[in-house]
């Protein structure tokens, strides 16, 4: 399971999108950015983050560390905003925390240059994981210390909010045409080569062992956190074998709207 370090100081929050992160320290002397369980995305954007980092992880890409944050409510009390001590109180226990990454830029195109190589790793590992947000209208990515950085995974496997349609949504192709790496030339088909015989049946078994019970319990359809877990095995390996002749990269679109649901982003559907 996730290394588990308990939040000693709530120190602001991080307005961007809808989920209202924060960066807190930890007991371990560590500072991390957070993710609460009370937040209006629901626990399976946890879920995601954890399968989809720590898989990126094992595949050689840069994603931040991410550890369990035992949460007291009674951290919040002085927090003078309103919205943000609500989301505390509904939040203690067990959250998601992810190493926070001092003196980060975010993504430029204009300012890094990604080589095909990597560029080919990233979309590739977006496509096995239908990453519908790390487009050049938000490219969910951080440059610290030269190294392109990974961060956000919230808003992949749209399938997981809809097990009975799992397997047909997975099935289906990639659109790498707004991709913020598209302009890059990205090498798919080498990124394939390199990365689709690392994602076995192991690999995807250790990393969905990672997910707390707790995230996963009562979800309908299911026995038992195990057999959620195993669901996910099921879904993502078949995907990765084959992925790559399904993504297409084509012109970028200029005026079409973000696919990030409107969950993720904070919009409404009319927004």
């Amino acid at each position: 399971m996730l290394t588990e370090v308990i939040a000693t100081r709530y120190v602001t929050p991080l307005r961007e999108g809808g989920s209202l992160p924060g960066i807190v320290e930890a007991d371990d002397l560590g500072t991390y950015v957070m993710k609460f369980t009370g937040a209006g995305q629901g626990r399976k954007t946890l879920v995601a983050e954890v399968v989809c980092g720590l898989l990126g992880r094992r595949l050689g890409l840069r994603v931040p560390e991410l550890v369990g944050i035992q949460l007291d409510p009674v951290i919040g009390r002085a927090e003078p905003d309103q919205e943000v001590q609500e989301l505390l109180k509904a939040s203690g226990g067990l959250n998601l925390g992810m190493d926070f990454l001092p003196g980060s830029l975010g993504f430029d195109p204009l300012a890094y240059e990604v080589d095909p190589a990597e560029a080919g790793r990233v979309v590739w590992f977006d496509a096995l994981i239908n990453n519908v947000d790390r487009s050049w209208r938000n490219p969910n990515m951080l440059v610290w210390h030269g190294d392109l950085w990974l961060i956000d995974h919230g808003a992949t496997m749209i399938w997981h909010h809809n097990w009975p349609a799992a397997a047909a949504s997975a099935a289906k192709g990639y659109d790498a045409s707004d991709h913020a790496l598209a302009p890059f030339e990205p090498d798919v088909a080498a990124a394939a080569a390199e990365l689709a015989p690392q994602v076995t049946e192991k690999l995807l078994t250790e990393v969905t062992a990672e997910v707390p019970d707790a995230w996963l319990a009562d979800e309908h359809g299911f026995d038992g956190p195990d057999a959620v877990r195993r669901a996910y095995v099921e879904t993502l390996l078949p995907r990765a074998a084959t992925i790559h002749e399904r993504i297409v990269v084509g012109a970028p679109t200029a005026d079409r709207p973000s696919q990030a649901p409107g969950w993720l982003t904070g919009k409404g559907a009319g927004e």
